[in-house]
């Protein structure tokens, strides 16, 4: 007979008592799986997250009340599940997963690693550091109403890298600065703007009229004349934005002339660029004080942040987040630089004002403050129960996994409709490792194209290994025959490698790059190859990866905007003060999620593939395998085949 000690089995309960367990992140599945893991048993967990709790998290992360706001994540959630079980013992890091001090050996420590991360670069290394280690990771993330958990044990899963994730969408320089034709490039532009006024100057992150535009047919000669400035200050120099706000004593009405006025009349002179599209419309200050309604002049009805404010009012609004951050300038001192933090009142006015103003410029429908920081922010709705339903299922499929029961484990997707079963949850038995996944493979290896006379050792280092492969210190060595060492990660040793161009090194069509990550325990070998027609703002392409192998996007609106809130309501690495933001990788979000009905699911279910699988972080899809069996497609359906139930996630 089997013994039971409450609702598990003996065995399985001593095995919780001793076993160490890892949780990587405190927020929103955080929280719950960590309330989980106490009341299941686990007597021994540790819980790593960098952040701390904002007022925004009161809504969904039930560990954290509004006297905690500002402390750790990690220490308050650890206080506050010792009140459900005081004997547990408890070990909080306010500290980035990333940290070196958290390396191979570290990882070692544990049976089991759960996740519940919000970004993509934590998720990738914590994947890299489990499988250095030769531990079984659980891998989550929710996005609105829908979730995924899956399992990622070495050589006998896929890891979270295998299947290529397309890059979330950038968009060109030139669009930014020249041509927006959508409300998120100018959300983008005005979150660009905020950097060069009153945080870290970006050369990338420019603002002003481009003039390397190719489809700028102009005669630069001529645009002194054609394009008339209000004032001098507000002329068009190419002088630092920054510098030049700081000369007018951050005037309000200066700035506006310059970026509303000023830089659009400077856009108007190249005449190519209006032949096909509406030309831009200048803004005048005082013409629209004169000609202000009176119902914008005083504040509408209904909730202020869902208000769409009137051409005056965003003026007005404008000027007094100017004034604002400029204060907040001045009390820091000389030198200073503030941080975009979507949840900083005066900085999401400052985005909200510009980026409309400019919609407004662009012919386009302005947006409310609440759309502008849904798109600025990278946010969509975090559902509570969503994170719940997460949680418990990490827990479950980490018991199988100390019950020594792997092959039983599931991906497992939480579903917005319930399926033809009525199930709104769907297992799918885990894929075996990709043969050519440049992580897990047991030779991992790439071919990156790019142009060796234009990359920069520096481009290599920050832009592709870490950026693009997700690696933190990495080492290069050029299989020259000499072991060349092009980038080293001791500090200081090869700094002046950085400026100077890979072709520089003797790196052409065909060089071969040893790279090794020691603190990931990770070796690459790079491929080069050699090209001078990559399209323009492209620095380079890797050969086989997103997005020429992912698959074709078949997903509604809803998929492709969705992003991860696991434990903050963004995808990539914080846009706030605690973290720094990637490349506004700004994904548009959509609130009409409710009107995709189930038909669409019903017709996918009768086809002989199953479903693609959207990626809770990203929104975007991964192909499952085609069922190969097909009379057991035919067969009647029971509860042990449930992975071949699978139908469009709607």
């Amino acid at each position: 007979m089997v013994q039971l000690v409450g609702s598990l089995r003996k065995e399985l309960h001593d095995t919780l008592s001793t076993c160490k367990v890892l949780v990587v992140g405190a927020g929103g599945i955080g929280c719950e799986l960590l309330k989980n893991l106490v009341l299941t048993g686990f007597k021994n967990i540790e819980v790593i997250d960098l952040d701390t709790i904002d007022v925004s998290n009161l809504n969904r992360q039930f560990l954290f009340q509004k006297k905690h706001v500002g402390k750790s994540k990690a220490q308050v959630a650890k206080e506050s599940v010792l009140q459900f079980c005081p004997t547990v013992n408890i070990t909080a890091y306010h500290d980035s997963i990333m940290n070196p001090d958290y390396n191979v050996e570290f990882f070692r420590n544990f049976m089991l690693v759960m996740n519940a991360l919000d970004n993509r670069a934590a998720r990738n290394h914590v994947n890299r550091m489990c499988l250095a280690a030769d531990i079984p990771l659980i891998e989550s993330g929710t996005a609105g109403y829908l979730g995924q958990v899956t399992v990622i044990k070495k050589g006998l899963t896929e890891c979270y890298e295998c299947q290529p994730k397309p890059t979330q969408k950038t968009f060109p320089g030139c669009t930014i600065r020249n041509t927006p034709s959508e409300p998120i490039h100018c959300i983008v532009w005005a979150k660009y703007l905020f950097n060069q006024l009153f945080g870290e100057e970006d050369a990338d992150q420019e603002v002003s009229p481009d003039t390397a535009d190719p489809e700028a047919a102009w005669n630069p000669e001529d645009t002194a004349a054609r394009a008339t400035a209000s004032e001098n200050d507000g002329d068009i120099k190419r002088v630092s934005t920054k510098d030049w706000a700081r000369s007018t004593g951050y005037d309000a009405v200066k700035l506006f002339h310059k970026l509303f006025k000023d830089d659009i009349m400077y856009l108007l002179t190249m005449d190519k660029l209006w032949k096909t599209r509406k030309a831009p419309t200048p803004l005048v200050w005082q013409q629209l004080e004169d000609s202000a309604s009176p119902q914008e002049l005083s504040a509408g009805s209904g909730l202020k942040d869902q208000q769409v404010l009137g051409v005056w009012g965003l003026c007005q609004l404008f000027q007094h987040s100017v004034e604002t951050l400029r204060s907040q300038l001045q009390e820091m001192g000389e030198g200073a630089e503030l941080v975009w933090d979507k949840d900083d009142p005066p900085a999401m006015d400052f985005v909200t004002a510009a980026a409309n103003l400019r919609m407004h410029i662009f012919s386009m429908n302005t947006k409310s403050r609440f759309d502008v920081k849904s798109m600025a922010g990278n946010i969509i709705p975090a559902i509570a129960t969503t994170n719940a339903v997460i949680a418990g299922l990490i827990v479950l499929e980490g018991l199988k996994i100390l019950s020594g029961e792997l092959e039983s484990c599931r991906t497992i997707f939480l579903n917005k409709c319930p399926n033809l079963r009525k199930k709104l949850l769907v297992p799918c038995i885990l894929d075996p490792p990709i043969a050519n996944c440049y992580v897990c493979a047991s030779k991992p290896e790439v071919m990156v194209k790019l142009n060796v006379h234009k990359t920069t050792v520096l481009s290599l280092q920050d832009r592709i290994l870490k950026e693009r492969f997700g690696m933190v210190a990495p080492d290069v060595q050029i299989e020259d025959g000499k072991g060349t060492i092009l980038i080293s990660s001791e500090e200081g040793e090869t700094e002046t490698n950085n400026s100077k161009f890979l072709a520089d090194f003797g790196i052409r069509n065909g060089s071969r790059l040893q790279v090794d990550d020691f603190l990931q325990d990770y070796t690459l070998l790079v491929n080069v190859l050699h090209t001078e027609e990559l399209e323009r703002d492209v620095e380079f392409e890797v050969v086989g990866e997103a997005p020429d192998k992912a698959p074709s996007p078949q997903t509604t609106p809803e998929e492709v905007n969705s992003v991860t809130n696991g434990n903050k309501d963004s995808a990539q690495p914080s846009t706030s003060s605690k973290a720094p933001a990637e490349d506004d990788d700004i994904m548009i979000v959509d609130s009409e999620e409710e009107n995709e009905g189930a038909s669409s699911s019903t017709a996918a279910a009768t086809s002989g593939t199953k479903r693609k699988h959207s990626d809770a972080e990203t929104g975007e899809t991964s192909t499952k395998r085609p069922r190969t069996d097909q009379s057991s497609a035919a067969a009647a359906p029971t509860d042990d085949d449930d992975d071949d139930d699978i139908i469009t996630l709607d």
